[in-house]
């Protein structure tokens, strides 16, 4: 892979004219200040009315192949295209859809309640004739309630049995056993999912406890991040595989509870049923497991823990399916046409303009369309499952303990930052893991102002990724550049750790870190090791007003160059893919263009090269 690299130099510099040869310096280039990093003499400073600079446009993936246009749309790429071609070319200059010859068309009278006129639906009125409305989705889960079968005898006659015959200890087994399958297991779902809520084999979900939560950012910061030392000492052995620098745990994070209690309200669920026992039997698929086999199932649970650890009820943008439930479930006959048009072939353009706006909970479309409440098993049919969260760490956890209460403890790290979306009647909501995560923190820390000293406060984690390419390219040597922004530099702190407690390593490791304001928004200042301001670079955006971490890129362009064409150099990058990551990775082919003399697609080809040997990590979301 290496030859290919020096063939696509070599290719280049043959048709290039001949230049003396540059040798990369043997003492490595240290962070710089570019000129244009700080305004110069000559420069005006930017006044504060000016328009801020626009962070770089960046598309959002909504599917990826025609089985997810099949199961969002209920149709096909084919049908779809023949409904609505999606540039806009239906709809008149005020935003209103075109009526088309020869349809009639009645009026609706749409709900009137601001949960509806959120959803920003332009319906007026809708077509008296409606065509390849959507089948009602299959039913696949069924909640039943548990009665004794006619075989299984009360314990009291079980032990009457046992007095007359001493030789049925096989028949007491199979009696025991058919009594287990008809009760909960003994286990505290406030603090973790039920048993069959797992991962992939052999991981199991375990609830760890927090044994520190506080705050990075400070008051002003637009995201909050918050930091979290959790005790795995107790974590189970047999899973074979440790935790490691850039590895990333799983998380299995529960709806907020007030959602789920609204939900439950919204479904006309009776109280005294929600936490009561249940059978829920399904015919196939894998729900409500997260990764097991697709397959019929039967297992006790509750109506609530179905709602809290199983399904998404919040994350994923409204399908036709579940239109489609509440459209067969509303009593409302101009809620009903209003359903019914979102899945008929004349409302594929209205369909798809909701379908890619923000995304709305479930609770939102029942407090929309007030008439309908489907049952609460044919809507867990189509609900998303709820997966896991993954977590990068960010510290060394081979050298992470504490002493507490007598014995050594083992902790991991890491940092969480609170997501948002838009919400309908707060303005604004927190996203499943991230709120989760905000919630537990924030529980933590008010029970330390109260001056709690045993807070018991738990995350159901499981060791995730620990061979994810953060974890399998951290090398003991070599030099290392690692650029990330936002919560992506938090497995960086980790590396840095591991990397200055040996003396060899010393000049070896460079940190370019992207924040909008160091006074609020930077993270782990001063908790990097010895060395901090040698190894690590600080880029403020200041909301447009400073620069970029793509830009500082290109401003290192000599270390950047340096680094990548080392032995057993890396360059790592980690942070959100929408600006940060695409807007690095252009600013890496723009180095390799100008320090390579490469044209485009050959800087290209170079960093490809070099993601394929392992020397270019990028660990974007």
């Amino acid at each position: 892979m290496a030859a290919q690299v020096d063939s696509i130099m070599a290719q280049h510099s043959a048709n290039s004219i001949p230049e003396e040869p540059q040798q990369l310096p043997s003492i490595a280039p240290s962070l710089t200040y570019s000129e244009s990093s700080e305004p110069s003499e000559n420069e005006e400073p930017r006044q504060s009315d000016e328009q801020p600079r626009r962070r770089r446009a960046s598309t959002v993936l909504i599917v990826k192949s025609p089985a997810d246009i099949q199961r969002i749309t209920g149709e096909t790429t084919t049908q779809l295209v023949q409904r609505c071609c999606g540039g806009g070319c239906c709809l008149t200059s005020d935003g209103k859809r075109v009526r088309k010859q020869g349809i009639e068309y009645e009026r609706v009278n749409v709900p009137d309640n601001d949960a509806y006129r959120a959803l920003n639906l332009k319906i007026e009125e809708v077509p008296t004739v409606l065509n390849n409305i959507l089948d009602l989705p299959e039913q696949t889960a069924f909640l039943q309630p548990i009665r004794r079968p006619s075989n299984v005898p009360s314990p009291t006659e079980s032990t009457a049995a046992l007095n007359v015959d001493g030789n049925t200890a096989s028949a007491t087994t199979d009696i025991e056993k058919s009594i287990q399958k008809l009760a909960l297991e003994d286990l505290d779902t406030k603090i973790q999912p039920p048993s069959f809520v797992q991962p992939h084999p052999p991981y199991h979900v375990f609830p760890a406890r927090i044994h520190t939560a506080r705050e990075l950012t400070g008051q002003g910061a637009e995201k909050r991040t918050f930091h979290f030392d959790i005790d795995v000492t107790n974590y189970p052995e047999d899973e074979g595989v440790d935790f490691k620098v850039g590895g990333a745990i799983g998380v299995s994070a529960p709806n907020d509870e007030s959602m789920v209690e609204e939900l439950l309200d919204l479904l006309l669920v009776p109280r005294f049923l929600r936490d009561k026992p249940v059978l829920l039997r399904t015919t196939k698929g894998r729900w409500p497991t997260v990764w097991g086999e697709d397959e019929a199932r039967e297992l006790v649970t509750t109506r609530r823990d179905l709602l809290t650890w199983c399904s998404d009820i919040q994350s994923y943008p409204p399908t036709k399916q579940l239109l489609r439930i509440l459209a067969e479930y509303a009593t409302n006959e101009d809620e009903r046409k209003i359903l019914f048009f979102l899945c008929a072939a004349e409302g594929q353009g209205v369909f798809c303009d909701f379908r890619t706006g923000p995304h709305i909970t479930v609770a939102q479309l029942l407090h929309a369309f007030p008439s309908a409440r489907p049952p609460l098993d044919l809507l867990l049919s189509v609900l998303q499952p709820l997966m896991p969260r993954f977590y990068s760490l960010s510290n060394d956890p081979h050298e992470s303990f504490l002493r507490r209460d007598g014995k050594q403890h083992r902790l991991i790290e890491i940092a969480v930052t609170v997501h948002t979306a838009s919400d309908w009647r707060t303005g604004s909501r927190n996203g499943v893991g991230s709120g989760f995560f905000q919630r537990q923190a924030l529980k933590y820390i008010e029970a330390q102002e109260r001056g709690e000293k045993d807070i018991e406060v738990y995350v159901p984690m499981f060791k995730g990724l620990m061979a994810n390419p953060l974890a399998k390219q951290f090398v003991s040597d070599g030099p290392m550049l690692l650029i990330g922004a936002g919560v992506g530099i938090a497995p960086f702190r980790g590396f840095v750790q591991r990397r200055l407690k040996t003396a060899n390593c010393a000049n070896k490791v460079w940190v370019l870190q992207g924040c909008r304001d160091s006074l609020v928004d930077e993270l782990y200042s001063g908790e990097w090791g010895v060395h901090e301001d040698e190894v690590k670079r600080v880029v403020e955006s200041r909301r447009g007003q400073g620069r970029y971490v793509q830009e500082e890129v290109k401003a290192q362009a000599d270390l950047v160059w340096y680094i990548i064409n080392s032995v057993d150099g890396r360059v790592f990058v980690c942070g959100s893919s929408k600006g940060m990551g695409e807007g690095v990775e252009q600013a890496l082919i723009e180095v390799a263009m100008e320090k390579g003399n490469l044209e485009h697609d050959e800087a290209k080809q170079f960093w490809e090269l070099k993601r394929e040997v392992g020397q270019y990590i990028a660990e974007t979301w």
